[in-house]
């Protein structure tokens, strides 16, 4: 048993003594470069091997479970008040950029600092806004006729109607027009190319689920017969009325009808909105004004004064409208009550003779028969004005529509240029800009049958006016 452990013990010194030798690099087959060659071989020389820098993929990244798109759509999502900031000052930035333009091009001297020129500049931008807001308003009135330079073309037919256009109306940026005519047609187009879009009338049905009240006195169904046009301001809806007693509710968007507002005992005369708002105002030959809100499908006010039929309407931005009746008075209404009234000195049936507008061949409100042929072409049918600005325009039957420039001195009107145009002008209205005329044509009178042009289209005529 001894000798098997002093074997044992000599075993083990042996074993501790090669563990402790040690080895240099150079014996170590690690950095031996037969090995090295034997590596390559068999990984490739041109083989990288991919770091894990990857961990994100391993062990998830600190955003896992967020949806990396919220912040985008965050972004991307703009509210309206928002939208109008943005384009406030896109509009501003564009107005100081045209100003600095300017006085680059006067190169002005090195007496104003860089703080002073930009202080001009904000300065500038500060009364052109002003000046828009006061025109705007109608606070000032554009001088837009003295610079209107003689027509060198006439008028242009751009839209074609079956009979007689009765009403024509522009949007609030004179890029899309609205006409109606005696059979019922309401058409919409592009002032540029002429391309239209009808609107189509629902039935009987759909009309009393939308408001409308059985037809009244001899009629037997709605009738479809149009008198007046509206737009509203912010180009969502157009206001139609007629021989139906109502006023009827349009969806510009889709061109469907919405809703019809019964209440009127006689027909639908004119219409209008105010601007910027949802205020409808409708006049009827029952001798009421009427106020709806279409934002809330609902009937306002009824006004009352006129001892006739109420035969136009127009409001601005102001709680103010102003009526014309066959009672040879002119009502301006102010917050729902009127405010003062305008006698007329003659009716208000006028036609135009020597350069100016006097009285027509009426009698009492009554036609005269023997004169019905002759003095029907005459009459003035229709008036415009181009927004806060000192140019008219009145079309009758004789062949002419004709420029009026209004004179703030002395109050009056002075004939301007005449423009040719066949057939009795039912409605007029300028571009907001000034820049061009439209007139609604037909072979009748719009408010009844007393004359006839047979060789007249009917239809929707454009006349570009150029200002110097």
């Amino acid at each position: 048993m001894k000798a098997k452990n002093l074997k044992k013990k000599k075993a083990s010194a042996q074993n501790t003594q090669k563990g402790k030798k040690r080895y240099s690099v150079e014996n170590d087959p690690f950095f031996d470069d037969d090995n090295d060659l034997k590596r390559r071989k068999r990984f490739g020389d041109d083989e990288d091997i991919e770091s894990s820098d990857d961990s994100e993929d391993i062990y998830g990244s600190d955003d896992e479970g967020v949806d990396r798109n919220e912040g985008k759509e965050e972004e991307e999502e703009e509210t309206a008040a928002e939208k109008r900031k943005r384009l406030a000052e896109a509009f501003l930035h564009s107005v100081r950029e045209s100003k600095r333009k300017e006085e680059e091009e006067r190169e002005i001297g090195d007496e104003y600092d860089r703080e002073e020129r930009e202080a001009m500049r904000d300065s500038l931008v500060a009364n052109i806004l002003q000046q828009e807001q006061m025109e705007e308003s109608g606070r000032v009135r554009r001088a837009i006729a003295s610079r209107i330079q003689k027509p060198a073309e006439g008028f242009r037919l751009l839209v074609k109607h079956r009979q007689s256009v009765t009403a024509v109306t522009l949007s609030e940026d004179d890029l899309k027009g609205f006409s109606s005519s005696k059979d019922g047609t309401i058409v919409s187009w592009d002032v540029d190319s002429g391309k239209t879009e009808k609107y189509a009338w629902p039935t009987d049905e759909a009309l009393k689920s939308h408001g409308a009240k059985e037809p009244q006195g001899r009629a037997t169904k709605h009738s479809k017969h149009v008198l007046a046009l509206a737009v509203s301001s912010d180009g969502r809806y157009l206001a139609s009325g007629g021989l139906d007693r109502h006023v009827h509710l349009w969806d510009i968007r889709t061109r469907q009808h919405i809703k019809a507002f019964p209440g009127h005992k006689g027909p639908v005369s004119c219409l209008t909105f105010r601007l910027g708002s949802s205020e409808l105002f409708s006049g009827s030959f029952d001798r009421s004004i009427k106020i709806w809100n279409v934002e809330d499908r609902a009937y306002v006010n009824t006004l009352f004064g006129h001892q006739s039929e109420v035969l136009t309407i127009d409001s601005l931005r102001k709680e103010r409208v102003l009526t014309v009746g066959r009672d040879r008075t002119m009502h301006l209404w102010k917050k729902m009550l009127k405010w003062c009234s305008l006698l007329e000195r003659e009716e208000l049936g006028i036609e135009e003779r020597n350069g100016a507008l006097s009285n027509g061949h009426m009698e009492n409100g009554t036609l005269n028969p023997q004169s019905h042929s002759s003095s029907a072409l005459s009459w003035v049918s229709a008036l415009t004005v181009c927004r806060n600005s000192d140019l008219a325009a009145s079309g009758a039957g004789n062949g002419s529509v004709r420029l009026w420039t209004i004179e703030s001195e002395s109050k009056g009107i002075r004939p301007l240029f005449e423009l040719p145009v066949d057939g009795f002008i039912n409605s007029l209205i300028f571009s907001k800009s000034g820049q061009f005329l439209v007139a609604g044509v037909g072979q009748e009178p719009r408010l009844g049958r007393w004359g006839r042009i047979a060789d007249v289209r009917n239809g929707v005529v454009v006349h570009p006016l150029k200002l110097s």
